[in-house]
């Protein structure tokens, strides 16, 4: 009997993108989830940075401060929360509780008189600082939970491209909305246009969990082998006694410490060149799209085969040492065209390769620090590593050294943590292979 037309369509597929038999729908389920998650974070980004800058990019050293004490807060509400329900429980409830918030936002937004001010698009920018980092480690905890190592390495590129293509989709629509002009929107409008549509996407996101929990035939019950145990402050004790973790808190934190000494530069040069929040708005999600471009077709032909070929560590210290050299370029070359160049790069080998072999580290490890320890490190020590990043300029001007040469060092003190973390996952790997 022939082939049918979707299977010889598939097949050459499957094997371009190295899956096996029995993969496939739970591939597919994992790399919607993805798009719809990151095509409503990616609709919501640009307004956020514009926002965040709307009274000058001085401020934003406060709010990422502000952040950081709302994460402290909030992480151990999460873990309380997580202990309670089961995964296929709390993930979809966190989704809509954050299409709760975006409807609330709406609603300010349109209500109050000159759309809330500065006051409610810093709470909106904190919101959002939050929001985005816990639903993408939520999201990347159930992929380490879903796919063991081995899948790992083959199939979190291409559960990436569903991530990429919403990232794309999200920047291109934001851009065109916001856009001076089209569709005759006011920026009231195109903004609660862009708040809604985010809302609808996290339902959507919330739905494939849902999908994703059935195939896998997850239980409904709090408290399993595979489950979160109880304990609000669960994570935090999994770090202190864990060698590893710890060191993965070290990589994230100069990781997020150079990323915001790049993200004060980028508002500030963004600020200067151009002189409304549409504008603004409209260059940042011009950056956004350009990196999702890089980052899709490097997950689509390049991530595989790099994590292949040259390892875990090596990929790990992939991002530093571009850092080492473009932030060195910024610092002699401190222009636009330099800007977009440079955060394209960075950004889009962090989504396409440095995010994917991070989550492959956490396949190994337990419910709790999946749930609990992932989201205090991808939260409140990357935040923290925000806001030593946002006060570094100011200190680092009263001590009257370049900020551009600071952050050519912390990034070779990344590259060393880096190279660090790899060997000691390499020898947790032998360990528990023997």
């Amino acid at each position: 009997m022939s082939p049918s037309p979707l299977r010889a369509i598939a097949h050459p597929l499957e094997r371009v993108l190295k899956v096996r038999p029995g993969e496939g729908a739970v591939l597919a389920l994992a790399a919607s989830y993805f798009f719809f998650l990151m095509l409503g974070y990616y609709l919501l980004r640009p307004l956020r940075e514009a926002l965040g800058i709307a009274q000058g990019a001085d401020r934003l050293p406060w709010l990422m401060t502000a952040t950081m004490v709302v994460m402290l807060l909030v992480n151990p509400a999460f873990s309380a929360f997580v202990s309670r329900l089961p995964r296929r429980r709390f993930i979809p409830l966190a989704y809509r509780f954050f299409a709760l918030n975006l409807l609330v936002f709406f609603a300010l937004f349109h209500l109050l008189p000159g759309r809330g001010g500065a006051a409610l698009g810093y709470v909106f920018y904190v919101w959002m600082s939050v929001y985005n980092l816990f639903v993408v480690s939520v999201f990347w905890a159930f992929m380490a939970d879903t796919f063991d190592e081995e899948q790992g390495k083959r199939l979190f590129g291409i559960v990436s491209v569903g991530g990429s293509l919403g990232a794309i989709a999200g920047a291109a629509v934001t851009e065109t909305v916001s856009r001076e002009g089209v569709f005759g929107l006011s920026e009231r409008a195109s903004a609660g246009v862009l708040i809604l549509a985010a809302a609808v996407f996290l339902e959507a996101a919330a739905r494939c969990v849902g999908a994703l929990a059935r195939r896998l035939q997850l239980s409904d019950r709090a408290g399993g082998p595979r489950e979160p145990g109880p304990g609000a402050l669960e994570g935090l004790r999994l770090i202190a006694g864990s060698r590893f973790l710890a060191l993965l808190c070290a990589f994230i934190l100069l990781s997020s410490l150079v990323s915001t000494i790049l993200y004060l530069e980028q508002g500030a040069i963004i600020a200067d060149a151009f002189p409304s929040e549409s504008a603004r708005t409209a260059a940042f999600a011009r950056i956004d799209f350009w990196t999702n471009v890089l980052t899709l077709a490097t997950q689509l032909f390049l991530t595989e085969r790099l994590i292949r070929v040259f390892g875990l560590r090596a990929m790990l210290a992939l991002l530093p040492a571009i850092s080492i050299l473009g932030l060195g370029a910024l610092w002699v070359w401190p222009s636009f065209a330099v800007l977009v160049v440079l955060q394209t790069l960075r950004r889009g080998l962090h989504y396409a390769v440095d995010r994917p072999v991070r989550e492959i580290l956490y396949i190994p490890l337990g419910p709790g620090e999946k749930y609990k320890s992932k989201p205090f490190i991808d939260t409140f020590i990357y935040r923290s590593g925000d806001m030593l990043g946002a006060w570094s300029p100011a200190l680092l001007s009263m001590l009257s050294l370049p900020v551009g040469a600071a952050a050519v060092a912390f990034s070779t003190l990344w590259l060393l943590g880096a190279l660090k973390l790899g060997a000691l996952h390499e020898r947790m790997r032998r360990s528990l292979s023997l």
